[in-house]
């Protein structure tokens, strides 16, 4: 007499500790993106992040020159993106010196791609079930 259990077709489940641990991740990332979004959401810290795109590091004198933001202001703007981890800065001299880290872009744009699909894959659904085809 074979002991052997019967091969099912079950799928697999993940261990609870695999499941708990990957949860955790998307959440991390999901709040990671919405400190992102959130340091983006205001007008002058945008303008900040598209300036220290074009332009590379800055000092917050060449951020504020030509422009109707105090340094006080401006400086405010950036501790704002630092905590948000979007910039960080050296001090060179008596200057401290604003440089853009890209790797929290590239991640909160990695996380609106994924939204993007899977609203294109439930409107592509939609579609089918409209037409009559799914």
């Amino acid at each position: 007499m074979n002991s052997a259990r019967p091969v099912t077709n079950r799928r697999r489940i993940a261990p609870v500790s695999s499941r708990i641990s990957r949860r955790r991740t998307v959440n991390k990332d999901i709040a990671d993106a919405a400190r992102v979004f959130a340091a983006l959401g205001d007008s002058r810290r945008l303008h900040i992040v598209s300036r220290l795109c074009r332009s590379g590091p800055l000092s917050i004198v060449r951020l504020t020159k030509d422009s109707e933001v105090s340094r006080q202001a401006v400086s405010k703007h950036l501790r704002a993106l630092e905590k948000a981890e979007l910039v960080s800065s050296d001090r060179t001299g008596r200057e401290r010196i604003w440089e853009l880290k890209t790797r929290p872009l590239a991640e909160a744009r990695q996380y609106l791609d994924e939204i993007s699909d899977q609203w294109d894959g439930v409107l592509e659904r939609l579609r089918a079930l409209v037409e009559g085809t799914g």
